[in-house]
């Protein structure tokens, strides 16, 4: 029930109850107007809920980015220090198949 819905229809009610006789009328007037105010406690909770999740998920994204940035950083590293002792070790006996120009290709950065 959307919030002006809900406003007519606790107009209403009020309405309704006024007309009562006065011993009924104050014990329903505080039982609808208790009743106004958990619902409003409740919107106001459920308001808070889903910027709370909004908030996760936004982090959620920002964390699964960083994961994903920092495994393509250590593979590209780990080509280098393996390139680099390739280069090492090719320096001792002057041989340079292991030389590999774009140690990128072909890797899988799951």
């Amino acid at each position: 029930m959307d919030d002006k819905t809900f406003q007519d229809k606790f107009t209403e009610l009020m309405n309704l109850i006024r007309e009562l006789p006065g011993d009924q009328r104050i014990h329903l007037e505080k039982l609808a107007e208790e009743t106004r105010h958990r619902r409003d406690r409740i919107q106001q909770s459920v308001s808070e809920l889903q910027e709370s999740l909004d908030y996760l998920r936004l982090s959620v994204k920002y964390l699964v980015f960083d994961l994903e940035a920092t495994r393509r950083e250590n593979a590209y590293l780990r080509r280098l220090i393996e390139q680099s002792n390739r280069d090492d070790s090719s320096k001792g006996n002057n041989d340079n198949r292991g030389n590999n120009d774009n140690f990128l290709e072909g890797e899988d950065f799951t």
